[in-house]
């Protein structure tokens, strides 16, 4: 896992190429702490950036920007291929000879070949850029999923590029200003939907693209999207598809030549892979989690009972509310882009960073594939209902004037917001994960002195795909959680809060092997209430975990944004301009407010 960055222009060079790279190369240091390397083109138009954390083939072989031998292509790769032995021996089997043991020379033997539709043959997580220095093009893609982040700006015939958000503002040519977009995203969602980012002109590559850059020139293209086709599948072959599935992803997240470790929540998921791991691993494994003294949070007894269950090595750190304030200016600094989460991935990751780790898996994406948000319920019955007012149009303006004005929560709130607009997912869903409703969202912006027009509520692109023939609502909210709620934050803050600490974090769930398997499974057996699918096909899961009532990993964020985490949260309101009608009472939402406005200082300073 590494830093990625680049510069590639038309006009000639003005002798800052070299600075501006380095600078880029700089921001991404804390990426890759064990090697660094720049490549530029003998004509100045390319320049390319990379930070190393060595993760396969720790010789020097694996240093990069990588050349194949003709010094025709050059490549500056994050990630890793789970396929890449196995391509290897294909590409060999046709001639290739090969000079290290990495997944990244693969890509560039076989981008030499095949060109674009290399992207079709990778299983793993991944963000590159190759250079071709005889038709003098660059070609960008971003894995299917989109674990790996890659932002981009354009400007003119330039092309900058790069694994965050703030190597790109290294470069020094975008200006720093807010994006409208991006900035209604993350007020509404607690994250940036991509394709937007926070400052204006600087774009996430969006998951399952890639982007060509020739003669000044860009087109983008998308090469892969989620399907959800329903097969006559019985429940018993579900499940040996769900094991069998689930077991090979494991086995090919576990390729590294260093050791892997495994993220313990105490939840169904990271015990489906520890349950599965001990199966395809020899070695003891170890296990890593977080625990709190406030007791209604803290499942570390939990996970220390699994771990020891399945003969796991054990590591366990309490999180103290002192502990965290000490801690918070460096989670504050890690910060790429806000949202309102990643603290709890922070903490965990330097747990498993103090104790030697540079690999760790996590559990998720298992409640995106099996049905374990309570949203798979919920916004199906927010649309049925929406469409049943439909027949009473003067009920329907009532109610939803009503609601959004009076109210009892701001969940009701939304919801009448919700019934003011024609019924479809993609509104309930983000009524459902909303933080601002529409209006306070516009007022926000407005009062942060950049102009917005009342709009109808703005929503993520809808990319299509994702729904075959005889898809379900069930479906529908499958692939608005994947392409929502878990690309545009939990794997962000994962890969920010993780590579802050030099460790590469891998998510066998999130697999586009594994998910092309399952989806064919109809919806009713896959995404059944409980997870019960995937409870069923792993059957080492004890009962005691299964059993327990479900709750979201998270912090006890409130008591200390009222006390210890103080100097920072108080006063949000007169810190923004925000308008007293707009209520700040939920934690998250002061959380959200005083995040931004942090990351916006630090941005400009």
């Amino acid at each position: 896992m590494c830093g990625i960055a680049g510069v590639i222009k038309l006009n000639t060079d003005d002798g800052s190429l070299e600075a501006k790279i380095e600078k880029m190369q700089t921001a991404l240091k804390h990426r890759g702490p064990d090697d660094a390397g720049i490549y530029i083109s003998t004509d100045k138009q390319a320049a390319l950036a990379h930070t190393r954390l060595s993760i396969l083939d720790l010789s020097a072989a694996g240093h990069q920007p990588m050349s194949t031998t003709d010094n025709r292509y050059h490549i500056t790769f994050n990630g890793e291929i789970y396929n890449f032995q196995e391509l290897r021996e294909n590409l060999i089997s046709q001639g290739e000879k090969f000079h290290s043991q990495t997944d990244t020379e693969v890509i560039l033997k076989l981008y030499q070949r095949i060109g674009s539709d290399c992207v079709q043959h990778l299983r793993g997580m991944f963000a590159f850029a190759i250079w071709d220095d005889l038709e003098k093009t660059c070609f960008l893609a971003r894995d299917p999923l989109g674990i790996k982040p890659l932002y981009y700006y354009q400007l003119g015939t330039t092309l900058v590029f790069a694994s965050e958000l703030r190597a790109v503002l290294a470069s020094g040519l975008p200006a720093i200003n807010m994006s409208v977009e991006g900035l209604y995203g993350y007020l509404t969602t607690g994250s940036v939907p991509e394709p937007y980012t926070l400052i204006a002109d600087i774009h996430c590559l969006s998951a399952g693209n890639w982007l060509y850059w020739h003669n000044g020139n860009t087109t983008k293209k998308q090469y892969w999207q989620i399907n959800f086709t329903p097969e006559a599948i019985s429940p018993p072959e579900a499940q040996e598809i769900v094991r069998k599935a689930l077991l090979d992803s494991i086995q090919h997240h576990f390729i590294s030549d260093v050791p892997v470790g495994i993220f313990l929540s105490g939840g169904i998921d990271s015990t489906t892979i520890l349950a599965l791991a001990t199966q395809t691993q020899q070695s003891q494994l170890s296990t890593y989690s977080i625990a709190f003294a406030e007791s209604e949070f803290n499942e570390g007894e939990l996970a220390e009972k699994i771990a020891n269950h399945f003969g796991a090595k054990h590591t366990e750190y309490q999180v103290t509310s002192s502990f965290a304030k000490s801690i918070l200016p460096d989670f504050l600094a890690a910060i790429d882009q806000p949202s309102i989460d990643g603290f709890n991935t922070f903490c965990v990751s330097k747990v498993a960073h103090d104790n030697g780790m540079k690999v760790v898996l996590s559990g998720l994406g298992g409640d995106e594939i099996f049905g374990g948000y309570k949203s798979f319920q919920k916004v199906p019955q927010m649309v049925a209902w929406s469409k049943n007012l439909n027949r009473l149009p003067f009920l329907r303006t009532g109610l939803s004037l009503g609601l959004e004005r009076w109210g009892n929560s701001l969940k009701m709130q939304r919801f009448g917001e919700f019934l003011k607009q024609p019924p479809s997912f993609a509104s309930a869903y983000n009524t459902f994960r909303g933080i601002f409703s529409h209006q306070e969202a516009c007022l926000i912006i407005n009062q942060l002195s950049i102009s917005i027009p009342i709009l109808p509520p703005l929503v993520p692109p809808y990319q299509g795909g994702g729904l075959g023939w005889g898809s379900t609502p069930e479906d529908e909210v499958s692939f608005l959680e994947l392409s929502g709620y878990m690309r545009n934050q939990l794997l962000r803050d994962s890969d920010i809060m993780s590579m802050n600490w030099g460790l590469e974090l891998r998510v066998p769930f999130v697999d586009k092997t594994l998910l092309e398997t399952v989806a064919p499974i109809p919806s009713n057996i896959r995404l059944a209430q409980g997870k019960k699918l995937l409870t069923q096909a792993i059957t080492e899961i004890p009962d005691w975990v299964i059993n327990r009532p479900k709750k979201g990993f998270s912090f006890p964020f409130e008591s200390w944004m009222n006390s210890e985490f103080g100097d920072y949260f108080h006063n949000v309101h007169q810190k923004l301009n925000i308008p007293p009608n707009i209520p700040l009472k939920p934690w998250y939402r002061r959380w959200s407010l005083a995040i931004l406005n942090h990351w916006w200082e630090q941005i400009n300073s």
